[in-house]
């Protein structure tokens, strides 16, 4: 197991440093940014991987949990190691959160 002090410490000196150079939050922290631009298209900043892909169904892995998306004529349309773009007839959205269990 891991010392949480040592972890709490390591973690406010990252803050720190972020702060002082301005970073971006989500960038700093792999912290998922989700845009959605109506009902039709979503860009997802941060992920990790696509666990499950159909055309009414796509399910995203991030940092922090899992990112299920609900619609219709779903489609990836652009996707790089960073940021992947969906379009389609997006019905909704929710999350997963993972706990971290140590």
């Amino acid at each position: 197991m891991k010392n949480p002090e040592k972890r709490n410490k390591k973690k406010r000196i990252e803050n720190k440093v972020n702060r002082l150079l301005e970073m971006p939050q989500e960038i700093a922290s792999n912290l998922p940014k989700i845009t959605i631009i109506g009902f039709e298209k979503m860009l997802i900043e941060n992920y990790k991987a696509i666990l499950e892909y159909q055309e009414f169904y796509i399910r995203i892995s991030t940092y922090y949990g899992i990112l299920n998306i609900n619609g219709y004529s779903l489609n990836l349309k652009e996707m790089t190691t960073e940021d992947l773009l969906i379009l389609g007839k997006i019905e909704s959205v929710d999350f997963e959160t993972i706990t971290d269990e140590e």
